[in-house]
């Protein structure tokens, strides 16, 4: 299971996807990923006439609820590394041409965001695409790129644990999600991927764990009985 956390096997799956993910998300989250976004950004009260850095942005599907909050001091940095994931982004941006944003086509542990930029930092399921030692280094990276006191919120799907929803859950992700993959992209092994990452992921106690470091105040965050959960934080040095 190795290979699925390498950077090239996952920014070659998100380019694959890229014509169909946010349907797909739409899907597998039967609905909610909409809702859910909107829930992770309303965790930190975002203030106007600041920065906002977007990890794995994807197409900037979180950047509508960022940007309620914007004026035209704000700013919004997007950063991916999926060259699909990153034209799709560009093309998004041109609907908020009133909005100062910046699309970085970049790896999150190789950015050119100088330290201290953030006054927030929003992600919206990317975190069961890194294994335990890329969580460990995507919290150093949170803490680099983040301002002191400044606030971070990080959201994914996650395996529920009520005994009646998990195991429906679960055959939807395993079975379901493959079948409609394959109606959008004539491959199911690609979208059958969700459901494994999903799987290994479980949920972000694992993360609140990493992400409870000494620099950080942090909590844990679940959504819809578990489906999909998330950490909020400050960094406080």
């Amino acid at each position: 299971m190795k290979e699925i956390y390498e950077p090239k096997f996952v920014e070659k799956l998100f380019d694959n996807m890229s014509r169909s993910y946010s349907k797909m998300n739409y899907l597998t989250s039967f609905g909610f990923s909409e809702r859910w976004r909107r829930q992770c950004v309303e965790e930190i009260q975002i203030e106007k006439g600041k920065t906002v850095v977007d990890l794995m942005t994807g197409m900037g599907e979180c950047w509508k609820h960022i940007l309620k909050s914007s004026d035209k001091n704000s700013t919004l940095i997007g950063l991916d590394f999926s060259s699909e994931m990153v034209n799709r982004a560009q093309k998004n941006k041109l609907r908020y041409r009133a909005s100062k944003i910046q699309v970085l086509k970049e790896n999150v542990f190789e950015n050119s965001i100088p330290k201290e930029t953030a006054d927030y930092i929003i992600s919206g399921f990317g975190l069961k695409t890194f294994n335990d030692e890329q969580l460990d280094k995507l919290a150093l990276e949170i803490k680099r790129i983040l301002k002191v006191n400044g606030k971070f919120s990080l959201i994914d799907v996650s395996v529920p644990k009520n005994k009646l929803l998990k195991p429906f859950y679960m055959f939807y992700l395993k079975r379901i999600v493959p079948i409609l993959g394959k109606l959008f992209l004539g491959s199911p092994e690609t979208y059958k991927m969700l459901g494994v990452y999903t799987e290994e992921f479980q949920n972000s106690k694992n993360v609140f764990r990493i992400f409870s470091k000494p620099e950080f105040e942090i909590q844990y965050v679940e959504y819809f009985y578990g489906c999909a959960t998330g950490i909020k934080g400050i960094r406080i040095k």
